[in-house]
């Protein structure tokens, strides 16, 4: 099994195979759709199976990719047009958190992360509207004050002086 340069799983004959003999009680096709794999090479499958297509690699540049995919997200359009920053800002108590929250904030617009923002602020806006519960952080994003004030994770960076270069390195 490998990987593009995009990240994407990309799949043999054999590693199907492989998937299969180690559990052939397991729905490949399931496998295929919920993880978007893509196969290097055609496969031909039986009834049970879907037919899959060959893999073709992208032309397009990292860049160009994570620019067409972040030009693509799937949330209301509510969302799409909220002034992130300005929603950030509000949830702010103090003087300290404004100005956490605006160095961030910066670092955010420098990396054209504001469409992140506003899709996170949609989707924990969503779980909540649906009582689906979330973890309560995880990794270097619980140095980001800007996703705590999000809702992401439940860790008040400021409070345990976690610093931000932690997390946008």
């Amino acid at each position: 099994m490998k990987t593009d340069i995009y990240g994407q799983i990309i799949l043999t004959e054999n590693d199907l195979c492989d998937l299969y003999m180690r559990d052939s009680t397991r729905n490949i096709k399931e496998c295929l759709v919920d993880t978007k794999i893509k196969l290097d090479g055609i496969f031909l499958s039986n009834e049970n199976l879907p037919l899959l297509v060959e893999y073709v690699e992208s032309k397009l540049s990292l860049e160009e990719f994570d620019k067409n995919n972040q030009s693509q997200w799937q949330m209301p359009i509510e969302y799409q047009e909220m002034d992130i920053a300005k929603w950030v800002l509000d949830q702010c108590k103090n003087e300290e958190e404004l100005q956490r929250a605006g160095d961030e904030l910066i670092k955010f617009h420098d990396r054209n992360m504001f469409p992140l923002l506003q899709y996170l602020k949609y989707l924990v806006d969503t779980m909540r509207r649906n009582n689906i519960v979330w973890g309560v952080g995880r990794g270097s994003s619980v140095a980001s004050f800007v996703l705590f004030l999000i809702g992401i994770h439940r860790i008040n960076s400021l409070y345990y002086q976690l610093s931000m270069d932690e997390f946008l390195k």
